[in-house]
């Protein structure tokens, strides 16, 4: 049996992506998300007309794969490095706004259940979405 573990990342999210985007109506972008930074160090907003799917999508497959998983953990995971010029590199976390309303959209959809005290894990309905999604990914 083919599992989230199998396939290529990058492939799984991408049909993820569309099924939340065609088929999940609870997962919704909202007007904001058109005009804000995914992170700190970035100097513009997503260029896709679809990065919110792709986002919720990934956070999907990372609460599968670490979960039960926070927001903070999720910050620090989709973070990356902000270049200073000439001074040293440093480490910035994503957007917290945007995961945890990821995390609460798919709350809403029965994806994603809260764990008292240690954050958020999929559900058995996820998990088998998951599985079938990578099942159908590892195919083509």
């Amino acid at each position: 049996m083919v599992t989230v573990y199998d396939v290529i990342a990058n492939d799984l999210i991408e049909a993820a992506a569309e099924h939340l985007e065609n088929e999940v109506e609870e997962v919704d972008q909202p007007e904001w998300s058109y005009f804000v930074k995914t992170a700190v160090n970035k100097e513009r907003n997503p260029q896709q007309e679809n990065w919110w799917y792709i986002r919720s999508a990934a956070v999907l497959r990372k609460v599968y794969m670490d979960g039960p998983v926070g927001v903070e953990k999720l910050r620090s995971a989709f973070g990356s490095r902000m270049r200073n010029g000439t001074r040293t590199e440093h480490f910035y976390k994503a957007s917290g706004k945007i995961i945890r309303t990821i995390l609460q959209q798919l709350g809403e959809a029965g994806l994603v259940e809260l764990v008292e005290g240690e954050g958020r894990k999929i559900t058995p309905e996820a998990q088998s979405l998951m599985d079938n999604l990578a099942y159908e990914v590892s195919q083509n």
